[in-house]
């Protein structure tokens, strides 16, 4: 069986990382919630692929969200999508970090 991390990194990489989860969601049938809104087996067969199952029935993604700016991580979280993803996944720096050039 194959297991998948998903890392999105930056504004960039976490606008099209949440566009993906939609996508991915929407084909196996997965709502904004994270519950299953389904009736086929074949559906559900290798949904462990993108998402954990958590203990109340609902999907997680296993993404590891990151980003310096924390606004980032609040514009995600307050995304149509924003609720399937867990908090502790979101890793996010200081206000601030802005214009920050190596």
């Amino acid at each position: 069986m194959r297991e998948i991390v998903h890392i999105q990194a930056g504004q960039c990489g976490n606008q099209i990382g949440t566009k993906f989860w939609e996508v991915i969601s929407n084909e196996h049938r997965i709502g904004p919630t994270g519950l299953y809104h389904g009736d086929s087996d074949i559906e559900l067969e290798r949904i462990d692929v993108y998402y954990n199952e958590a203990s109340d029935g609902k999907y997680v993604p296993r993404a590891v969200l990151v980003d310096l700016d924390p606004s980032i991580m609040s514009s995600v979280r307050a995304g149509y999508f924003g609720e399937i993803f867990r908090p502790d996944n979101c890793v996010f720096g200081q206000a601030g970090a802005g214009n920050n050039w190596a």
